[in-house]
């Protein structure tokens, strides 16, 4: 069986050979861990990660030092500081924080679209057996909006209907959708929409700004990706549950949601055998401060309670620096033998 037939298989609930994992790994990986140790979990590692997975071109050289400040802007404008090698960091000054200025902003130049190009390349993957997809940037909508103008301004501008920021939204809007678009047009299978809108406790918005400023977005901006037929999508981190109907009323087939900030056995109540998940792996308590035996729990109990033979579940992990390398080691291990839990 191809990945291709294996995702759609595990997407509309028809039996697949196995769970689907995306190993993936952050950039700081290469420069806070021994270089050798690293590579030799990933070549260990072959069916997840494997050797291509290595980036050497990031590993410190001798005598160059990591983590300092560093500035930098983003295509928006946005002023950032990275004070972690390899981690995004912290804004330090946004263009829009004052709604007047919004008038005159002029969002980055769209790239030449080429979709004849496109089409092709989609379609040698999948006579190839890869699945295919694309999707906007994280944090296309609500965290940009946030990043340009600031999050209180925005929350209080959608509270009082500012005039110049329901511009911005409609402007934004506008910009993302000239990308799904296109990528609906090349006949990927999936287009994705990954947005962060959780926080510990709670969504970072209330669900009725939410609903009126922010969902009618999402739902117009996935309607080209569902009239092309492809598979929708949606990431967020953080506490959804409430929600958890918004976004899938929005047109979602698969939600990539975090497990222990919302509840392994709530996503399991809510979504078990109706709609696809990609579970988000915990980076934040066990894979950081339990053992290696419990992570391998963790990873047994979610493949248990979330996943069926007839499928419904992919997996995927973020690992960055601070992990200790037992735990990183236990829980690729894990990956490589509950895929295959229901075989």
């Amino acid at each position: 069986m191809t990945e291709r037939e294996n995702m759609y298989r595990v997407i509309r609930f028809e039996r697949p050979e196995y769970i689907p994992v995306n190993f993936a790994v952050n950039d700081s990986v290469f420069s806070h861990y021994d270089p050798h140790a690293v590579e030799e979990l990933l070549e260990s590692h072959p069916v997840i990660a494997g050797k291509a997975k290595m980036r050497w071109d990031l590993v410190p050289q001798e005598g160059q030092k990591v983590d300092e400040d560093h500035i930098y802007y983003d295509e928006f404008g946005v002023e950032w500081k990275r004070d972690i090698d390899g981690i995004r960091g912290v804004i330090q000054r946004r263009p829009l924080e004052d709604f007047r200025k919004i008038r005159d902003y002029v969002f980055p130049a769209l790239p030449l679209f080429d979709p004849e190009k496109d089409r092709a390349a989609v379609a040698r993957a999948k006579e190839a057996g890869r699945f295919t997809s694309a999707g906007l940037p994280h944090g296309h909508t609500f965290l940009r909006l946030t990043d340009l103008c600031g999050f209180e301004n925005v929350l209080m501008g959608m509270a009082d209907e500012d005039e110049d920021l329901m511009l911005l939204i409609e402007r934004l809007e506008a910009y993302n959708a000239a990308f799904i678009g296109h990528y609906a047009k090349c006949g990927y299978d999936m287009l994705s929409f990954p947005e962060d809108l959780g926080m510990q406790v709670g969504p970072m918005i209330s669900p009725d700004l939410f609903r009126r400023f922010v969902k009618p977005s999402y739902q117009r901006l996935m309607k080209p990706a569902r009239d092309a037929g492809a598979v929708v999508h949606m990431h967020s981190d953080g506490d959804v549950k409430v929600l958890a109907d918004d976004l899938i009323d929005g047109g979602v087939d698969v939600l990539n949601i975090q497990d222990l900030v919302n509840g392994i056995d709530w996503i399991r109540a809510k979504f078990f055998g109706k709609y696809a998940i990609d579970l988000d792996v915990d980076r934040q308590k066990i894979t950081v401060f339990g053992t290696p035996a419990e992570v391998d729990d963790l990873i047994r109990e979610e493949v248990e309670k979330l996943s069926s033979p007839a499928g419904g579940l992919m997996m995927v992990y973020g690992w960055y620096a601070g992990t200790p390398l037992e735990n990183v080691k236990a829980l690729m291990d894990a990956f490589e033998k509950y895929m295959y839990y229901w075989d």
